[in-house]
């Protein structure tokens, strides 16, 4: 067992050898090829979601655990077969971005295809063993196999056509907000709530803000290979302001409901992660520098924008979290109750 590369692989996506591959084990070579420092987002998504659910008197451990794993799975097997879907289609050919940050299986010569494959489908399938419990639990309701099914699309459909045809960064939204958050919260609480869709999107506009600067990293390797991400569609400059519009309006969406009082104001927590916006923000008013910067800013080269996008997100989100977690104890507690009504 391998645990340093266990430790690596959950905080950044290594570049390893054919030589220092095969002397891994199983779990290091799975974290490496489902990318699994990203997969943190995934779990803020279903852990919110449980919140949610717990903050109304709803939740159910065993379920909420089948949750965590099966989105972590979907995400897992998602990463997978998009690299498996480039692969075929050619688009990691000519020293293509993912073959540069880190290692992609296929094209890295690590894994044959057929091996690769076997990664997903085992993947995949746990996913959808965890997918058919809750389905199971929640009596066979139509809106949690509609929920399974929107998330199996996802999975199989991002990569292509989806991300060749602007849709890619919406669907990224979707699936982190209402989709793991809401539904993940409908599959607990067994009831649909808008004021719950409308409170997951502060998290989820900053987990897009993470792939938005990715697709603007490599605009011009996606332009250039007919991939119209939307950042592509738009240009550069717009793509920047976009991402800082959507590190802005959390903010502004948690204020809204804070007035409403669906939050109460302990959630203005999240006013501790301005901070690390103030640090990110400069970066995006520039275009990307031509060539590495040195020091912090050059880590990841060349990726450049999707590192400040996670660093954001990541703050804000367990900022997020914490707000909704001390939202809950001050509902529960009988001291405050009459306070906060």
């Amino acid at each position: 067992m391998n645990f340093a590369m266990w430790k690596k692989a959950l905080q950044i996506i290594p570049s390893v050898s054919k030589e220092e591959w095969d002397r891994l084990d199983l779990i290091s070579k799975w974290l490496i090829s489902t990318r699994a420092a990203v997969l943190v987002m995934t779990f803020i998504s279903a852990a919110l979601a449980g919140l949610f659910a717990w903050r109304d008197d709803a939740f159910d451990l065993l379920p909420w655990l089948a949750l965590v794993f099966g989105l972590i799975m979907a995400h897992a097997s998602n990463n997978i077969f998009n690299d498996y879907t480039d692969f075929v289609r050619g688009v990691d050919k000519d020293n293509y971005y993912r073959n540069i940050y880190g290692a992609q299986p296929i094209a890295s010569g690590l894994m044959t295809k057929r091996q690769h494959l076997t990664y997903f489908a085992v993947t995949a399938g746990l996913a959808l063993l965890a997918g058919l419990y809750l389905i199971f639990i929640n009596a066979n309701d139509p809106v949690v196999w509609v929920l399974l099914g929107l998330g199996a699309f996802f999975v199989l459909f991002y990569t292509w056509p989806l991300k060749y045809i602007a849709l890619g960064e919406a669907a990224v939204l979707l699936v982190w907000g209402p989709l793991m958050i809401g539904g993940g919260y409908y599959v607990l609480a067994h009831t649909w709530d808008w004021n719950v869709v409308l409170a997951c999107l502060p998290y989820a506009l900053g987990v897009t803000t993470v792939i938005f600067g990715k697709h603007i990293d490599k605009l011009d390797k996606d332009k250039a290979k007919n991939i119209h991400t939307l950042p592509v569609v738009l240009g550069e400059k717009i793509s920047r302001y976009t991402v800082l519009a959507m590190m802005v309006i959390p903010y502004f969406l948690t204020a809204y409901l804070i007035v409403i009082k669906f939050f109460t104001p302990i959630m203005a927590i999240v006013l501790l992660a301005i901070p690390t916006f103030l640090r990110m923000y400069p970066v995006f008013l520039k275009p990307k520098p031509e060539t590495k910067p040195e020091g912090p800013e050059g880590r990841g080269w060349p990726l450049y924008f999707v590192g400040f996008g996670f660093y954001n997100n990541r703050a804000f989100g367990m900022y997020f979290m914490l707000g909704l977690l001390l939202d809950i104890l001050i509902r529960v507690l009988p001291a405050t109750q009459n306070f906060w009504r």
